[in-house]
């Protein structure tokens, strides 16, 4: 069901979470910035679960807004204004990102702070290509680039960018499994052994941090914008920032790039034509960034289970908010068997062979025939 778009506060108090968008405030407000003039067309934007984008359009310009969900907000992981602080920083480095425009930290306007940027042409790609995409070769372009984007990142430099202001470089993982596991607390609904068995794994298997960079916290396909000429256009949904270790970033990509002989579960279902034969495995991503960064990757079975376990708490919070009303998103309402097939993704995959074990692929495994 489309989040509700309302003319007016009245309206919007009628409604028992609030509206997404009250149109004639934000009026005001684009008018005060000097963005567009006459009246707002609002439409929803991706097909984000967390927070909230939405097209507007005014006249000839089109402008994004980000604002956290409606309801009760998981902290910091909804902190829309601390997204924009990043995505200025990162407008000095080699990144791909929209261009801040605006921001507003009253709540009271639209109901929750929400911040503005540039629009961006370009598609994200979950379940299929789009026309304009679909080229030869285009799964090993696609992979490549996806790499790419992330060695840039994790090649950025923190003081220069500003970016170590964003996060505490030490401790990074112990506070992972600290947050999350307190996260869980929270969020569930019901028991769940397996993300009690894996939180265990993870603690008795914690590796040594890699030296910090700068991550993305949810790199994967679904939010990256693909432009023509094929390339990455933009990195998208940056919430989840901070200052840590990059294979976090690559677990978190490599296992959530679907194989075809994955079981399906809520987060493969988010990278559905990575199942495709003519794209690259997870293995191939993970040889590449290696390569392009020289960063040795042979704990990455660590980082890709920590990336199902928090993906399995952070989703469960989705399906509580679900259950109490607070949304009224299809995917969440999948959560009650999903959440419980992840958690046993992550706890089947505590017992994978490590990087080093697994049979390597040829050179080049980016060119497929």
């Amino acid at each position: 069901m489309p989040e509700p778009i309302v003319r007016d506060a009245a309206e919007a108090a009628g409604l028992e979470f609030g509206a997404a968008i009250v149109l004639d405030p934000l009026r005001e407000f684009l008018d005060a910035a000097g963005l567009g003039t006459g009246e707002i067309e609002a439409s929803e934007l991706g097909d984000g679960h967390s927070n909230l984008t939405f097209l507007l359009r005014r006249g000839d310009d089109r402008i994004v807004l980000r604002r956290p969900p409606r309801g009760d907000l998981a902290g910091s992981a909804n902190d829309v204004l601390r997204e924009s602080k990043v995505l200025g920083a990162l407008a000095n480095t080699a990144v791909p990102v929209p261009e801040v425009l605006g921001r507003c930290e009253d709540s009271e306007l639209i109901g929750a702070p929400f911040f503005l940027m540039s629009y961006i042409p370009g598609a994200t790609i979950n379940d299929g290509l789009p026309a304009a995409l679909d080229q030869p070769g285009a799964p090993s372009v696609i992979a490549e680039q996806t790499v790419a984007a992330l060695v840039a990142l994790h090649a950025a430099d923190l003081e220069a960018s500003g970016l170590g202001e964003l996060g505490r470089p030490s401790g990074y993982l112990q506070r992972q499994l600290r947050r999350f596991g307190s996260l869980f607390e929270t969020n569930a609904t019901r028991p769940l052994p397996e993300l009690e068995r894996v939180a265990e794994w993870l603690a008795a298997n914690l590796p040594e941090s890699r030296p910090a960079t700068f991550v993305h916290g949810d790199y994967r396909l679904g939010n990256l914008l693909f432009g023509t000429p094929l390339g990455v256009a933009a990195v998208l949904d940056w919430e989840m920032a901070t200052v840590g270790d990059p294979l976090a970033d690559l677990g978190y990509l490599t296992a959530m790039w679907a194989a075809p002989d994955d079981e399906e579960n809520p987060m493969f279902a988010l990278s559905k034509l990575t199942r495709r034969p003519d794209f690259p495995r997870r293995d191939d991503l993970a040889r590449a960034y290696a390569e392009a960064s020289g960063e040795p990757i042979d704990e990455l079975r660590w980082y890709q289970v920590l990336a199902l376990w928090k993906s399995a708490i952070f989703l469960e919070g989705s399906y509580r908010r679900f259950t109490e009303g607070a949304s009224t998103d299809a995917y969440f309402a999948s959560l009650g068997d999903g959440v419980p097939a992840l958690a046993r993704t992550a706890l089947a995959w505590t017992e994978r062979p490590d990087a080093e074990r697994r049979p390597q692929a040829p050179p080049n495994s980016f060119v497929r025939s």
